[in-house]
């Protein structure tokens, strides 16, 4: 596995102390290093560059290369700027992380990316830049149109083709809005804010995001005194069916599982309960560990197989107090990792890793 390295820079939980002003500071940065456990001359991806933070982190740890993914164009341009200040090190393309997966099933594959990587990081929340963009549509705080997209940007999508959540709010039937809601917001007042939004959009057609907020709001009696806005649930699951975020997940893990050299190391900072599920039994069933809900169940694919991962936290580890005093949005955080062995990848399999089955159909 390698001898264990400390890196070369010093972080605080959550604060990089060598950062400049207005540099992104990526939640459980140090934690995230002491996982991935950089050396020099080794190659890593990280899935999800968004501002470059835990890119810029693995840079400056050792003398290393990175190739980067980020399917928003917004991070494109940070990605250009950080390559050219490396010289090279780091390669930035502007693809899904599920892409992972396509390209190792295609023909050539095995010499391009299989095998190829010393570490894997995958960063599940959704960057500020992306929340605190109105025309995004992803805050119910600020008002903007609903999209939530997360290819959107500029105020123009690269692409006309997906949904928005607009088209999802004004055209889905009342019981596919409650099952989005319940299933991936685990909204428990599901039912009566479909019910509100149906019987609204019959008069007028949602647009923009406040509009919706304050119909959730009233859907579910006000706030009461909560600190978390009634909206909250909903908001996250739109945006996580509208990007397809779970199977998204999956096919990522996949990926990376097939990429890894023997010894690589995957690491995953999730920040929602679906996602932090899904990603301990796709290690619990890598290791070997993940039972079947009936024995009289049959084996799921790759079930039985020898062990492609070693688990090395059995728990998930969490933001430290301090992280979250600067960063309320650190508490959500959950950070698992594993080590890949040198036996064969499982197979993609959806059926035994919690994702959830709702159907993107169009009313």
């Amino acid at each position: 596995m390698g001898v264990s390295l400390t890196v070369s820079k010093t972080y605080e939980k959550g604060v990089c102390l060598n950062s400049s002003a207005g540099l992104h500071n990526p939640v459980m940065i140090q934690e995230v290093l002491d996982a991935l456990q950089p050396r020099e001359g080794e190659t890593y991806l990280d899935a999800t560059f968004g501002a470059g933070g835990y890119t810029r982190a693995i840079l400056d740890a050792v003398e290393c290369k990175v190739l980067a993914f980020d399917r928003d164009p917004s991070a494109a341009t940070a990605g250009l700027e950080m390559s050219q200040n490396y010289g090279g090190r780091l390669n930035f393309k502007l693809v899904p992380f599920a892409k992972l997966y396509d390209w190792t099933i295609e023909p050539g594959a095995e010499e391009a990316l299989i095998g190829n990587f010393d570490g894997v990081v995958f960063d599940l929340g959704v960057s500020s830049m992306q929340i605190d963009q109105p025309e995004r549509g992803f805050s119910f705080q600020v008002d903007g149109p609903i999209d939530m997209r997360m290819f959107k940007a500029g105020g123009a999508p690269v692409s006309e083709d997906g949904l928005s959540a607009k088209d999802v709010i004004n055209e889905f039937d009342e019981a596919q809005l409650a099952d989005i809601f319940f299933q991936l917001g685990e909204e428990k007042r599901s039912r009566a804010i479909a019910k509100a939004i149906v019987s609204r959009r019959s008069k007028k057609p949602f647009e923009r995001t406040l509009d919706l907020a304050e119909v959730i709001e009233q859907a579910v009696g006000g706030r009461r005194g909560q600190a978390r806005h009634p909206a909250t649930r909903t908001f996250q699951s739109l945006r996580m069916f509208v990007n397809d975020e779970l199977g998204q997940l999956v096919k990522g893990l996949s990926g990376a599982e097939r990429c890894l050299k023997p010894g690589g190391r995957l690491v995953v900072v999730t920040f929602h309960s679906l996602e932090d599920r899904i990603v301990k039994r796709f290690f619990a069933q890598r290791a070997g560990k993940l039972e079947r809900v009936s024995r009289h169940m049959p084996l799921s694919a790759g079930e039985g197989q020898a062990q492609s991962f070693q688990i090395v936290n059995q728990r998930s580890l969490t933001s430290s107090k301090g992280e979250i005093q600067v960063n309320p949005r650190a508490r959500s955080a959950r950070l698992r990792w594993g080590v890949r062995t040198d036996l064969p990848a499982f197979p993609l399999d959806f059926s035994n890793l919690g994702v959830p089955r709702i159907a993107r159909v169009q009313a």
